[in-house]
């Protein structure tokens, strides 16, 4: 693929705004359209349409496409998209917001993290092909109409069943138009890396649609928190890159960028059992402090197992489900440097500090 998009995108004022066009439509500058897309066919040989929102400004500017639930079980994403597409007010929006909140129907449908079709992921499957299988087809149609036309990404996620992660950012910061992405959606972590074959985020990078992939949560539910610092993060991009002119590009108060593999590691279980977890998602810990016990279910003493941090660092993602095999995962951790740290520690006092200053029952 060729790299001439490799800077930062043009926020395209000079220019007059323009239609965006997928096979089967229009959607004319001012005007905005909840679109039911065919992608596929059921068994019965009913039509699987996945939702899209266009929202085309009035004004010229970026085309931004807002993706969830590749993956059917994760939801986060989901109401993400929604509410960026439905509840913020778009009046004075410079570009077009491209909003797929369900890739992937007939997962969701199933609440099923693959395709209930052969168990395809078709997170492995862009930028799809046509005449190939159902999976890549299905990725096709969407990149083809809904991926390829924008300027820039962001696709959300989150953990897997019975693991969580802490919002966080994955990016390719080897491409400055990449980079400037990933830090302008204002995550305290970014995990630099291309990302595997068959992903969204790699392939519309390597076609020249730059974008992050952010990982948030666990999947089955709404996690408002974490949803409401994820609009954070949309609405900072937006300002970045001038689809909402007037507003704030948001800075988190401290960042790590992760782009070495020696700076993070996958903390495995070494017996099974039922794991007591001592830490949490986002939490820092120290070399050698204790992460989690391994028991048996006597609780036998001499049977313990005890997980240790390997370094300094920062909890990305964590196990939700208590049991484990040997080799299962139990923590995502992610090392900090020395001025990362007394960031992160002096808002944690500063967080302490409010907390005690709120009147008795008093929460966020």
């Amino acid at each position: 693929m060729s790299d001439e998009r490799d800077e930062p995108p043009d926020d395209g004022s000079s220019d007059p705004a323009e239609a965006f066009t997928y096979n089967g439509g229009r959607v004319d500058p001012g005007e905005s359209a909840n679109i039911r897309y065919g992608i596929s066919e059921t068994y019965l040989g009913d039509p699987v349409r996945i939702p899209v929102t266009v929202i085309n400004g009035k004004h010229p500017g970026p085309t931004v496409c807002l993706s969830a639930a590749a993956h059917g079980d994760e939801l986060n994403g989901i109401e993400v998209v929604r509410e960026v597409a439905h509840d913020w007010d778009h009046s004075m929006l410079h570009g077009t917001l491209v909003c797929l909140p369900v890739m992937n129907v007939p997962g969701f449908l199933a609440q099923e993290r693959y395709l209930p079709i052969y168990d395809r992921d078709l997170n492995r499957s862009f930028p799809g092909r046509e005449g190939s299988t159902s999976a890549r087809r299905m990725a096709h149609r969407i990149f083809t109409n809904f991926i390829e036309p924008c300027d820039l990404g962001i696709d959300f996620h989150t953990s897997t069943r019975g693991r969580t992660n802490m919002l966080h950012v994955r990016a390719n910061i080897e491409k400055p138009s990449v980079e400037r992405l990933a830090k302008s959606f204002s995550s305290n972590v970014i995990i630099a890396g291309e990302g595997p074959a068959g992903t969204l985020r790699r392939e519309a990078t390597q076609a020249d649609v730059p974008t992050i992939t952010v990982e948030m949560g666990e999947a089955h539910r709404f996690q408002r928190r974490l949803i409401d610092r994820a609009l954070t993060g949309v609405a900072s991009v937006l300002a970045e890159f001038g689809l909402h002119p007037d507003s704030s590009v948001h800075w988190p108060g401290w960042r790590t960028v992760i782009d070495d593999d020696n700076e993070k590691t996958w903390i495995r279980a070494d017996a099974g059992g039922i794991v007591d977890m001592k830490r949490g998602r986002g939490e820092f810990v120290r070399e050698g402090e204790v992460i989690c016990a391994i028991t048996n279910p006597f609780k036998e003493e001499d049977d313990i197992v005890t997980v240790e941090a390997p370094f300094t660092g920062l909890i990305v993602g964590v196990l939700e489900n208590p049991v484990v095999y040997p080799g299962n995962p139990l923590c995502h951790l992610v090392g900090l440097s020395a001025d990362t740290r007394t960031a992160l520690e002096r808002e944690r006092t500063t967080e302490s500090s409010q907390s005690d200053l709120r009147p008795a029952g008093q929460t966020e």
